[in-house]
C-alpha cells in the first residue's frame, strides 16, 4: 500500500519510491520470498542505473541487494557477474580501503566460496584481511569477521593448521572485545573445535564444545537452533571418540526438542534423527539403526523439494548398502 501510495505521489522513479520499493524488497527477502525480492530488486536496480548512473551509492546498494538475492538461490553466476561490477565501480570511486569496497569484495569470496572456487575466495579475502587490519584494526567487527571468512576458506582446503591459526586469533579477540556469551564469541568458538575435530584432536574439540553448550543453554535456552546445534556438534565428538551412550544421550534430546519445535518432518528433525541412527549403528544396534534411516527416508514425499533432505535420501541409500553388508 505504501508503495503504491509513493509511486502515484512521486512516480516510480523518485527516490523515496525507489526507497519503499527496496523496502518491500527487504520484507520479501528477510522472509525468504527469493522471487518477489528478485522482481522488486531489478525494478529498483534498472531505474537507478537509468535515472541516477552506475556510480551512484544507490544504483551500487540495489545490485549489490539484487546480487544477494541469486546468491540465496543458487545462482551463483547472476550474483558474480553484478558482484564484479559493484566491486570495480567502488574500487574506482571510493577505493580499495573503504568499507564498501570491502564488503563488496567479502561478498564476491562468499560467491567463490560457495561455488567450491577456493582459491578465487582465499586471493580476495587475503585482500579483505589485510586491508581491514590496516584500516580498522584487530579488534574491529569487520576485521574480525574477514579473519574468520579466510580461516574458514583454509578449513574447506583441509589446511587445518592455517585455519586454526586464524581461528584462535578471532576467538581470544572476540573472548576479550565482546565477551565470552556472545553470540559471535560462540561462533568463533565452534569453528575452532570443528577444526581440532578435523584433525581428530577430539579432547580439545569437546573441551570447547561442552564450554559453548553450557553457554548456549545459559543465554539463549534449550530450544534455540544453535543451542541443538551445539549439542548435536557435541554427540558428534562423543560419537568419534566412541563413548555411544553420551553421544545418544545428547542426540535424544535434540530429537524430542526439534520434533517438539520444527516438526517431526523438518530437515534438522530429519538430521538429528540420522545422526541417532550412526550412533546406534556405532553400538552395534544395526537393526534399529536401519529402521530409524527407514523413517527419515519416508519423509522424503513430503520434503522432497527440499536439498536438505534430497542430499539425505541419497545418503541413505549408500549408508544402508555399506550397513547391510556387514
Amino acid at each position: 500500500m505504501a508503495m503504491r501510495a509513493m509511486k502515484e505521489l512521486y512516480g516510480q522513479e523518485h527516490e523515496k519510491t525507489l526507497r519503499s520499493i527496496g523496502m518491500v524488497g527487504l520484507v520479501y527477502y528477510l522472509g525468504g520470498r527469493w522471487k518477489d525480492a528478485e522482481d522488486l530488486n531489478v525494478q529498483v536496480m534498472e531505474i537507478s542505473l537509468r535515472v541516477l548512473g552506475q556510480e551512484h551509492p544507490n544504483t551500487l546498494t540495489s545490485m549489490a541487494n539484487l546480487a544477494s538475492t541469486y546468491r540465496n538461490q543458487g545462482r551463483w553466476k547472476e550474483a558474480e557477474v553484478l558482484e564484479v561490477q559493484v566491486m570495480e565501480v567502488r574500487k574506482r570511486v571510493l577505493g580499495q580501503e573503504h568499507p564498501g569496497t570491502l564488503t563488496s569484495m567479502a561478498n564476491l569470496a562468499s560467491t567463490c566460496r560457495s561455488q567450491g572456487r577456493w582459491k578465487n575466495a582465499e586471493v580476495l579475502e587475503v585482500q579483505v584481511m589485510e586491508m581491514s587490519l590496516k584500516a580498522f584494526g584487530q579488534e574491529h567487527p569487520h576485521t574480525l569477521a574477514s579473519m574468520a571468512n579466510l580461516a574458514s576458506t583454509y578449513r574447506n582446503q583441509g589446511r587445518w593448521k592455517e585455519a586454526e591459526a586464524l581461528e584462535v586469533q578471532v576467538m581470544e579477540v572476540r573472548k576479550r572485545v565482546l565477551g565470552q556469551e556472545h553470540p559471535d564469541t560462540l561462533t568463533s568458538v565452534v569453528n575452532l573445535a570443528s577444526t581440532y575435530g578435523n584433525q581428530g584432536r577430539w579432547k580439545e574439540a569437546e573441551d570447547l564444545e561442552v564450554q559453548v553448550t553450557e553457554m548456549s543453554l545459559k543465554v539463549l535456552g534449550q530450544e534455540h537452533p544453535n543451542t541443538l546445534t551445539s549439542m548435536a556438534n557435541l554427540a558428534s565428538t562423543y560419537g568419534s571418540q566412541g563413548r555411544w551412550k553420551e553421544a545418544e544421550n545428547l542426540n535424544v534430546q535434540v530429537i524430542e526438542i526439534r520434533k517438539r519445535v520444527l516438526g517431526e518432518e523438518h530437515p534438522d528433525t530429519l538430521t538429528s534423527l540420522n545422526n541417532l541412527a550412526f550412533t546406534w549403528k556405532g553400538q552395534g544396534k544395526t537393526k534399529e539403526a536401519l529402521a530409524l534411516m527407514e523413517e527419515c527416508y519416508k519423509c522424503r514425499a513430503s520434503r522432497i523439494v527440499d536439498r536438505k533432505v534430497v542430499g539425505m535420501i541419497e545418503l541413505f541409500e549408500t549408508i544402508k548398502e555399506a550397513i547391510s553388508r556387514q
